[in-house]
C-alpha cells in the first residue's frame, strides 16, 4: 500500500495505482480534488485534508511507502511527521528542493548538518538518488530539486527514549558557535565533557561534530536533565 501526498491532477496516481494494490492520496486543493475523483481507479482512495494536519495514523489499510513529489514549503515538517507519527511507512521516496535534501543527508561537520539530519538519521538510511534540473518542468522553477529515498532503519534507539533524544539534540544547536555543553541545562555541564570523551570527542565539542548515535550516548548519560 502507498501514500501519496500532493497528487495534485493524479499524474504520478496513474503511475503508482498500476504498481500498487492501494493507493491513498491525500489532497487539499479543491481545484484539483473533482479531477482526481472523475480520474481515480478502483485502488486509489482520495483524501481530501491539510497535509501537516491529516492523520496518517488512521488510514485503513495502512500505508507502508510513501511515494510523493512533496509540495516544497512544508516538506520538511512533514517528512519528520511521517517518521515521528506513522511507524507503518518504512520505505519513503520523494522529490523536494535540492537544498531541503542535503540538510537530510548531511554529515556531521559540514555546514548542512543540524537538528533535522540528526534526527532522520537516527530514524532512517536516507540518500539522494538523483539531482532534478529546472528544465524539466514547465514553467521551470528557480532552483534544482533532487530525489531522495529513505529507508527506516533499525533504530539504536531503545523505547520511549526518541523525545528525550530529540530535547537534547534541540538543545544542543541552540546555538551553534557555542561549545555543545554551554547549551545544556547547567545542572549537566559538569558531566558533559567527559561523556564527550569517552566518544572520541574534545570538551569543547560543538554539536555539529556529533553523530547521531553521539546524541544517543550523551542522553543516556544525563537523560534524568531531559
Amino acid at each position: 500500500m502507498v501514500l501519496e501526498v500532493g497528487p495534485g491532477r493524479g499524474f504520478l496516481t496513474g503511475f503508482l495505482a498500476e504498481r500498487a494494490r492501494l493507493v491513498h492520496a491525500v489532497e487539499l486543493d479543491p481545484d484539483v480534488l473533482s479531477i482526481l475523483r472523475s480520474a481515480a481507479l478502483g485502488n486509489v482512495v482520495i483524501h481530501e485534508g491539510d497535509a501537516l494536519d491529516f492523520d496518517y495514523a488512521a488510514l485503513d489499510p495502512a500505508p507502508n511507502k510513501l511515494v510523493a513529489n512533496l509540495p516544497y514549503n512544508i516538506a520538511s515538517p512533514l517528512i519528520l511527521k511521517f517518521l515521528e507519527e506513522v511507524e507503518d511507512i518504512s520505505v519513503l521516496r520523494f522529490m523536494v528542493q535540492l537544498e531541503v535534501a542535503r540538510r537530510m543527508v548531511a554529515g556531521p561537520g559540514g555546514k548542512d548538518y543540524g537538528i533535522y539530519a540528526a534526527l532522520v538519521q537516527l530514524m532512517t538510511d536516507v540518500r539522494v538518488e538523483h539531482k532534478v534540473s529546472p528544465n524539466v518542468f514547465d514553467p521551470p522553477p528557480r532552483v534544482w530539486s533532487a530525489v531522495v529515498r529513505m529507508v527506516r532503519r533499525e533504530t539504536v534507539l531503545r523505547s520511549g527514549e526518541y523525545e528525550g533524544v530529540k530535547r537534547l539534540v534541540l538543545a544542543a544547536f541552540r546555538s551553534r558557535r557555542k561549545r555543545l555543553v554551554n547549551n545544556l541545562p547547567e545542572s549537566v555541564r559538569g558531566e558533559a565533557p567527559g561523556v564527550l570523551i569517552s566518544l572520541g570527542h574534545g570538551p569543547d565539542a560543538r554539536a555539529e561534530e556529533l553523530a547521531p548515535e553521539d546524541f544517543v550516548s550523551l542522553y543516556r548519560a544525563v537523560s534524568w536533565a531531559f
